[in-house]
């Protein structure tokens, strides 16, 4: 069984920063996690994917040089650190896990977490 619990979410001004992360129990051993994200009405989206050891990261598009994703010494915890956010990056922000060694698609990824909703004003 496979628990992942996000946290750090918030609202802040454009142009700040938030620091999210991902708390992850249960059968995840060498697998890929991953951040998407959704907004209402719209579909998930992916944000960032690190591979288990941390050697390879990818990053969509419209967060790459802005977001961070990154792991504990343990690789029980995964962080994303969002700089310079934009109100368009607005949306619940999605932890989950893949048994690939690293994926972008929303159907590669097979446990999710809660969400964390990430709230940028203008």
């Amino acid at each position: 069984q496979v628990r992942l619990v996000e946290s750090g979410g918030g609202s802040v001004q454009a142009g700040g920063s938030l620091r999210l992360s991902c708390a992850a129990s249960g059968r995840t051993f060498r697998h890929a996690m991953g951040w998407f994200r959704q907004a209402p009405g719209k579909e998930r989206e992916f944000v960032a994917a690190i591979s288990w050891d941390g050697v390879s990261s990818h990053y969509g598009d419209s967060v790459k040089g802005r977001f961070t994703i990154s792991q504990n010494n343990a690789k029980t915890t995964v962080y994303l650190q969002m700089n310079s956010l934009r109100p368009e990056d607005t949306a619940v922000y999605y932890c989950a896990t893949s048994p690939r060694r690293i994926a972008t698609g929303t159907d590669d990824y097979d446990y999710w977490g809660q969400g964390t909703q990430v709230t940028v004003s203008s």
